[in-house]
């Protein structure tokens, strides 16, 4: 019986999803902590190594030193390569190199990769992960051609791995940036704040990373025959579009009212984007009030969409428990979208993914808050960004204690992975009891 066998017989494809996710985790760790990896050469302490590591691999974007004044050209290479594998999918690489390797993929791996990737059926799932692969890189080659004409100028020949670094970084909804260097540690792209042109390439590749790559397929497919689309690829479209223009519109006119006309249509419209969740900021957070820092919270909950380089608690998730709020209140049996009725069972889940990714950010916001001393409001938004692995600080980041950086360190990794996984993966034996127990009704509102 081969290795691989006998680690499918003893844990489920969640699981191995987990070990392998930890796996890159702890190696990219461990290639960070070398002296190559830092821009002085000097050993970087552990914690920090594993901090970046999983901030890199979960795609998230908070860090506790300035990506491009801290490390070298090798550790940014070591933080593209977790970005890009993260943004992926350890599996979903992984089956990449097989395929390169010419060796055939079994039916267990296949079952892997369908729960990797949350594609509906296994048959197809090869042919699907090509699709992805070749969808990815072709979009960041792109991304990084039009970023071309914006860092070559600036940076001379440095702009070239800049353009890649960023599209990379965007197209996987990572955040992660090379500014510090130019414009100040930490200070993302502020300097591209009325650039419509460099907001708007960046948006697009927030955008088309976090779409979902089954739905990209599905689009591909049948291109304009919108009516053929899976349910699941016209909910992504709607809630997409809603959770552009109704956040747009409210930072526009809430938030930043006193910057001229252009600068504040460049700043509402990626400010609209980035927290779903890439990551990178054009404004200066701390100058936004409380009721924009609020909205951001609540995109950064929400997240990108199912199977996609996005983490969040997901668009479908917040789509199935809005129309289940509008099923109760017109009192009908099930929520339904263009004419398809949503079973029970997803209503459940999504009540799970919810309850969970608020209740962990909350009571660790509380334990940061207690620990640091530090405002709860702003340990909010630190605990909502990790979950929601979008890397948006308020500037707490690099002051925390060790412990601190575990909880987030254990939020990040949840939000990537996500939060079915984490359940699945924690209770792998399923009930099977018919048994039910006698109803009862009880006071609910």
């Amino acid at each position: 019986m081969s290795l691989l066998s006998r680690i499918r017989e003893k844990f489920t494809s969640f699981q191995i999803i987990i070990i392998a996710f930890v796996s890159v985790i702890i190696l990219g760790a461990f290639l960070l902590v070398l002296p190559v990896s830092s821009a002085d050469h000097s050993t970087t302490s552990f914690w920090t190594a594993l901090f970046t590591s999983t901030s890199a691999i979960c795609v998230t974007g908070l860090v506790v030193c300035d990506t491009a004044t801290y490390w070298s050209y090798f550790g940014q290479f070591v933080i593209l390569s977790l970005i890009q594998i993260g943004g992926l999918g350890v599996v979903t690489v992984a089956s990449f190199i097989t395929m390169l390797a010419g060796r055939k993929i079994g039916l267990m791996q296949r079952q892997i990769m369908q729960n990797a990737l949350s594609a509906p059926q296994v048959g197809g799932i090869v042919r699907l992960t090509r699709f992805i692969l070749i969808t990815s890189f072709s979009i960041e080659m792109i991304g990084a051609l039009l970023l071309l004409p914006v860092f070559v100028p600036m940076f001379g020949a440095r702009g070239i791995w800049l353009s890649v670094f960023h599209s990379i970084s965007a197209f996987c909804n990572a955040g992660f940036d090379l500014m510090g260097r130019n414009t100040g540690e930490f200070s993302s792209l502020t300097s591209f704040a009325a650039d419509p042109y460099l907001t708007t390439v960046i948006a697009i590749l927030i955008i088309t990373g976090g779409f979902g790559f089954i739905s990209w397929s599905d689009i591909a497919t049948k291109r304009f025959d919108i009516k053929a689309y899976r349910l699941q690829t016209k909910i992504i479209m709607s809630t997409t579009l809603a959770l552009i223009v109704i956040p747009c519109i409210f930072f526009f006119v809430f938030c930043f009212d006193g910057h001229p006309l252009k600068e504040r249509l460049c700043l509402s419209f990626f400010q609209a984007v980035t927290p779903r969740t890439a990551g990178f900021n054009t404004a200066d957070l701390s100058a936004i009030p409380e009721a924009g820092i609020l909205m951001t919270m609540v995109l950064m909950l929400i997240g990108g969409s199912p199977g996609s380089t996005a983490g969040g608690m997901k668009t479908t998730t917040t789509a199935v428990l809005f129309g289940n709020i509008v099923a109760v209140f017109r009192r009908r049996p099930n929520a339904n979208f263009y004419g398809r009725r949503v079973d029970d069972t997803l209503v459940k889940s999504a009540s799970a993914i919810f309850s969970m990714y608020v209740t962990l950010a909350v009571f660790a916001a509380l334990f940061i808050s207690i620990n640091e001393d530090l405002p709860i409001l702003t340990c909010l938004f630190e605990t909502f960004s990790a979950i929601g692995t979008v890397g948006l600080s308020l500037g707490i980041t690099t002051k925390l204690s060790h412990i601190s950086y575990t909880v987030l360190i254990l939020l990040m990794f949840l939000g990537r992975v996500g939060g079915l996984t984490i359940m699945y993966a924690a209770f792998s034996h399923r009930d099977l009891s018919t048994s039910k127990y006698p109803v009862e009704n009880i006071m609910i509102g």
